[in-house]
């Protein structure tokens, strides 16, 4: 049997081969966990789909291949073994010899970990026997790790950070090697600011009445859901209501055209502990009302720091908002996710003084305050759309009423 790289999603074209955890000469069976593969933004575990003998390996890790490339050969019982084709010397890489390695010891299949798991483990300075595994044969999941650091007992990290795997370091400097999600963030980022010429644009908002809003469903939500009603959910759904308005907002560039989205197909993006960003989707954000949304949103937050999105969930995203606010920044330029043409950030909201008018009298006032900033392609929009676009947002946050339109 011919062993593939599979289809992840119906968007992804290509995957890395990350970790293989047979070697040839091994005996699997369909059940057993083969490979795993990774994009930019997700990792998964492919199984063997048959029993055998694994008898050649013809991708090794780290390699980028298209989907549908043959991966490996998988030899079924009674089945006559295929020979390989021939194949330069130079270029036959050891660790796929066609021979059974058998003065190779058998390894605890728990102690093969991906680099994500290797990279957590060293930087938190932990060994894999402080772990317990909860993926097949007890193979130790990013996700295990995060959960042991989160414990009341973990035991006390390193206080900075030790050396990657492969670190080098010399008097006063350690340089450390960007993981493989690193290095495709990189790469797109890079792409990014190449591909658009970015502008940034910044609103002030009064969030007053989104504040009422949270003031009097907040405790209760938090009871019954578990997590606070932050400002993001409004700001998504100010966001959507005002696309509505500006549609070319909500856009993708191809070649010379401008393809714009009846849905709003939302991504959020999402830290990762600080290991980077992905971006999931909330697929026709705009029907969705506020409650709905912050509930897609924590979801999405649980899964994606879980390791549990699938590259589907990533796909068709036609406007994208990235949420620092948590952090108390600013203001934030953020780089355009390719290929849309604009993305938002949300920064910190705190108490400012405030000019305001009342009784045709301007007074100062003490408001929740926070800056909106959008980073446009101005190949797709001018700076008067995008200035009309953002006022509007700022119109609907501060003059909606949240309470009535949530409770």
């Amino acid at each position: 049997m011919d062993v593939i790289m599979p289809q992840m999603g119906e968007t992804v074209a290509e995957g890395t081969l990350t970790v293989w955890h047979k070697k040839v000469g091994d005996t699997v069976s369909s059940s057993d966990v083969l490979f795993e593969i990774g994009t930019d933004k997700v990792e998964m575990e492919v199984p063997a789909l048959a029993d055998g003998v694994l008898t050649e390996i013809l991708v090794a890790e780290g390699d980028t291949v298209a989907v549908g490339t043959k991966l490996a050969v998988i030899q079924g019982e009674g089945e006559a073994a295929q020979p390989a084709a021939p194949k330069p010397e130079a270029s036959q890489p050891a660790a796929i010899s066609t021979a059974p390695l058998k003065e190779r010891p058998t390894r605890d299949r728990s102690m093969k970990l991906s680099p994500v798991v290797r990279k957590l483990l060293a930087e938190n300075n932990l060994a894999h026997t402080d772990i317990v595994g909860t993926g097949r044969d007890g193979r130790i999941k990013r996700g295990d790790v995060l959960a042991y650091l989160k414990a009341p007992n973990a035991a006390p990290t390193a206080p900075f950070p030790a050396e990657a795997p492969g670190a080098v370091s010399g008097e006063g400097i350690t340089v450390v090697p960007f993981s493989y999600r690193r290095k495709m963030t990189a790469e797109h980022m890079v792409r990014s600011k190449s591909t658009s010429p970015h502008v940034l644009q910044a609103v002030e908002v009064d969030f007053s009445a989104v504040n009422k809003a949270r003031a009097k469903i907040g405790p209760d939500w938090k009871a019954r859901e578990g997590y606070s009603l932050t400002y993001l959910p409004f700001i998504a759904k100010a966001v959507c209501s005002a696309i509505k308005e500006f549609p070319h907002i909500n856009a993708h560039i191809e070649k010379d055209h401008l393809v714009v989205f009846d849905r709003v197909n939302l991504a959020m993006a999402i830290d990762l502990n600080f290991e980077g960003l992905v971006a999931p989707v909330i697929r026709d954000a705009d029907l969705k009302a506020v409650t709905e949304i912050a509930r897609a949103t924590n979801d999405l937050a649980k899964r994606a720091r879980a390791d549990e999105l699938t590259p589907d969930e990533f796909a068709n995203a036609t406007y994208t908002i990235t949420n620092n606010g948590s952090f108390g920044t600013l203001i934030t330029a953020p780089i355009i996710n390719q290929p849309q043409v604009a993305i938002l950030s949300t920064d910190g909201i705190t108490k400012r003084p405030l000019v305001v008018e009342q009784d045709g009298e301007d007074m100062i006032a003490i408001r929740p305050v926070g800056i909106l900033a959008q980073s446009f392609d101005h190949r797709a929009i001018d700076g008067s759309y995008s200035g009309a676009f953002m006022r509007r947002v700022k119109e609907i946050i501060e003059g909606k009423n949240w309470v009535e339109s949530v409770s």
